[in-house]
């Protein structure tokens, strides 16, 4: 059995040993391409890999645990040991990691004024009954029990939130209490403040930074942290961003190779260091997470390619060569070899087969709620993907003005079944003048709100805004209307086995669109989004993720996995009145400048 100890030097067997790691997030990655990602890690020069536990796909309903196919942590541990890889564990309740909610379950938000990451007694209970499935399911994994697993995260970048020591605490005692007995970690950003509130150095929980450059700099200001607490440590940044991540309407960020590996060669000569990403993958279905702004949002990609070493789709990068000939340059004495690569097949067009209208096939797909006041999307669903509501309006016999008050993210409003407007979280309340027919005695409103993206970092965890759907109300005239029905759409199987495709076609409003496809064999694939507006792709029940019109990326990378050899079915719902008619393929993303219009 080995052992794992934090000395003046990580120790493996008593033996110093350097930490080259790079983050995989099995959560991110189908199945099939684990092996392909740690081997390619390993023949990287790496000798571990780290990766988050998000709370909010093991915990999706309160009480409800999964840990099955993507979501088989147990597995993809298993899995980097056989390829000799150590694991480095982060099941903190809240993992940031451009992610929706930062990891945080959005049934949390149905309690009001629950105050997250603090010792708000309701929170505490909550980490606990999940704590207490979680930590007992990966502690066989732990290096104590023969496992691979040498530390595990406590709380991450807690710093740079807030400064309550006791919810650290509170948290530490839960892990051990449910049995994990390996090294703990705290990460926060290289500075002092950060350092200061979100470390546990004073209980001898191991101090690590998160950077991307100036390694000297960064790691001079954690050294000296460590010796004010009389502490001297390893060295490591458990986050060194080799590239970054991308929000909609905002220009691809990318990183010089050559740069990154300089950078990399220069913390590996003075310390231990975790590269985030090495392979990105993907926000599937609705789980990007969004930047916290004072006013409007700003909701991340479905891609999570990272400009990372490998593509979102597992392919070696320019990056990945560098980055393994800096690493031999430090120590020559590291295993590498050359990388598996990935085909990725073009797989032509195919015409649309049927398409229905969101309105006509509401009623056959969806639960309705009536209320007086409009509820939110959590209270009403799973607290993602789009909710609708239906009402009718009293009419007065003239223009008449209406405006949804609180409502989050993105709202849609159709005056008997035709588009007005499409307003944002900044311009959401500004009032809306209506031109109706004097002869017509009631106004049918629909309101289509998106949840686009729930913040995954910052200041907003506890803003009413992460509460999606309709807070307030609408209101009428200048006082608020009451009756409401609402539907929740969050593309369950339950509500796609609804879908009535003879109900009824206008692509002016949020429509449904399907196509059948047969297919010779599963290959990895890119559906090419470019002559699209808004929506999802649902491939065979997997929902892809948002494509958006705006960009920089116009394409969903489509693996293998979720793909049938013979017939698919690939649903498209698309809600910016463009009538879809075929889909595309591609054997590469599409990004701005190949986008050809």
């Amino acid at each position: 059995m080995k052992t794992f100890q934090i000395k003046e030097e990580f120790m493996l067997d008593d033996k110093p040993v350097k930490i080259i790691s790079g983050a995989i997030h099995y959560f991110r990655i189908p199945q099939s391409q684990w092996e392909d990602s740690l081997f390619n890690l390993k023949a990287l020069g790496a000798n571990t890999v780290e990766t988050y536990i998000p709370w909010n796909i093991h915990e999706p309903s309160e009480g409800e645990f999964d840990f099955e196919g993507m979501k088989d942590i147990r597995s993809f541990v298993k899995l980097a040991e056989s390829l000799g890889l150590m694991v480095i564990l982060r099941p903190s309740v809240y993992i940031c990691a451009e992610w929706e909610f930062g990891g945080l379950p959005a049934w949390l938000l149905k309690e009001p004024d629950l105050r997250l990451r603090s010792t708000d007694s309701r929170f505490m209970t909550k980490v606990e009954n999940y704590f207490k499935v979680l930590l007992p399911y990966i502690s066989p994994l732990q290096v104590t029990a023969g496992g691979p697993v040498i530390m595990m995260q406590v709380e991450n970048e807690y710093g740079s939130y807030g400064m309550e020591k006791d919810y650290l605490r509170q948290t530490k005692t839960l892990m051990e209490k449910y049995g994990i007995n390996v090294p703990m970690f705290t990460s926060d950003g290289a500075w002092s403040a950060a350092l200061n509130a979100g470390s546990l150095i004073e209980d001898d929980v191991l101090v690590t930074g998160n950077f991307g450059s100036r390694s000297k700099e960064n790691v001079a200001t954690l050294a000296e942290f460590m010796k004010k607490h009389g502490k001297k440590w390893p060295l490591m940044c458990m986050e060194y961003w080799d590239g970054w991540f991308n929000r909609w309407g905002e220009a691809i960020i990318k990183r010089d190779p050559q740069d990154l590996a300089n950078e990399v060669k220069e913390m590996l000569e003075i310390g231990s260091l975790n590269l985030y990403m090495f392979h990105g993958g993907t926000n599937l279905g609705f789980y990007n997470g969004c930047s916290a702004r004072d006013t409007g949002d700003l909701p991340q990609i479905t891609s999570y390619d990272y400009d990372a070493l490998l593509t979102e789709a597992g392919e070696p990068t320019t990056k990945y060569y560098a980055v393994q000939k800096a690493i031999k340059e430090v120590c020559p004495e590291v295993w590498q070899a050359k990388p598996r690569m990935k085909e990725i097949v073009d797989l032509g067009s195919f015409y649309v087969s049927d398409s229905v209208s969101l309105f006509k096939t509401k009623d056959s797909m969806l639960e309705a709620s009536t209320t007086d006041y409009p509820l939110t999307l959590e209270k009403t669903g799973t607290g993602y993907g789009y909710i609708l509501y239906s009402t009718a309006l009293k009419n007065y016999g003239k223009d008449t003005k209406i405006k949804v008050v609180e409502a989050s993210d993105r709202l849609q409003v159709y005056l008997n079944g035709r588009h007005k407007i499409t307003q944002y979280q900044e311009e959401i309340g500004q009032e809306l003048m209506l031109d109706v027919p004097e002869n017509q005695e009631e106004i049918q409103v629909e309101c289509l709100v998106e949840n686009l993206g729930r913040v995954n970092y910052g200041f907003k965890f506890n803003h009413p805004s992460q509460r999606k759907g309709i807070r307030g109300g609408i209101m009428h005239d200048i006082h608020f209307h009451q009756g409401y029905t609402q539907y929740s759409l969050d593309f369950s199987p339950k509500q796609l086995s609804g879908l009535d495709f003879s109900a009824g076609k206008n692509f002016e409003q949020p429509s449904f669109y399907r196509f059948n496809i047969n297919l010779e064999r599963p290959v990895d694939t890119f559906i090419d989004c470019s002559d699209y507006g808004k929506g999802v792709i649902i491939v065979n029940g997997t929902n892809l993720g948002r494509y958006w019109n705006r960009g920089p990326v116009y394409s969903l990378y489509c693996p293998k996995d979720f793909l049938n050899e013979g017939e698919n079915e690939i649903i498209v719902f698309e809600t910016e009145a463009i009538d879809i008619t075929e889909i595309k393929f591609s054997n590469q993303a599409v990004f701005d400048v190949l986008k050809q219009k």
